[in-house]
């Protein structure tokens, strides 16, 4: 089962320093139809504005993966953590038991980042923080894998049986991803238009994908982000 999802159909939210597209129910946007994709439970696509940001919050029993499209985002948070990442990093924040952050755009240009919440396995873990530099050209034509569970063969490892890809594809390259059975997938086209399995996506648009492979094939310059994990209600 293969499922399109428009970016005009998402959430939005507009605040003036941050401009938001809601993937799921998240803040002031809620549909009770759309609360999460197996264990994703928020993916939101910011774009924040010159020297502002996220003050200080906190966060509990939650998987945080934040992706840097565009500019910088630097993250502070009570484990005593400062780091600023750019295009193509990743961090990663186990909320666990509790923690306090901050994420700020320091730079002199919009800064724009994909932020996932994924479900934890279970609550109560240890908060932990990392953060990680690919370089660009690991994702050109490629399969980056980024994040695995704990113990898997990604750089970075979370408290869940999800894993997550970046994509980078010229114009009229193609690529594929095999989905096994009891498995799901959420696509993001990042920037750039696509084929995917006869579907058309723009930039910002998503697919859902349960049990069944994907054939890409790029239109314009595209980068795509992959979540795949255990197929789950």
């Amino acid at each position: 089962m293969i499922k399109k999802l428009s970016h005009k159909n998402m959430g939005r939210s507009q605040l003036g320093w941050l401009d938001s597209h809601f993937h799921f129910s998240f803040a002031e946007y809620y549909n009770p139809k759309n609360m999460h994709f197996g264990v994703l439970r928020v993916l939101n696509d910011d774009l924040i504005a010159p020297h502002t940001g996220f003050d200080t919050h906190p966060h509990k029993d939650m998987e945080i993966i934040s992706y840097v499209i565009d500019g910088q985002l630097s993250h502070a948070d009570s484990m005593g953590n400062e780091h600023t990442l750019s295009r193509g990093q990743v961090q990663y924040m186990s909320a666990g038991t509790g923690v306090f952050h901050s994420e700020h755009n320091h730079g002199e240009e919009t800064a724009r980042l994909l932020q996932l919440w994924i479900i934890p396995d279970q609550k109560g873990h240890q908060p932990n923080y990392g953060d990680y530099r690919f370089a660009w050209s690991e994702r050109d034509g490629n399969w980056l894998h980024m994040v695995s569970p704990m113990g898997g063969k990604a750089p970075i490892g979370i408290h869940q049986d999800a894993n997550i890809y970046a994509l980078s594809l010229e114009p009229n390259e193609k690529a594929s991803f095999s989905l096994d059975e009891n498995r799901q997938l959420y696509l993001i086209q990042i920037e750039g238009d696509s084929l995917v399995n006869g579907h058309k996506l723009e930039t910002r648009d998503a697919l859902e994908s349960i049990e069944e492979s994907l054939e890409i094939e790029a239109i314009s310059a595209s980068h795509f982000l992959a979540v795949e994990m255990a197929k789950y209600e």
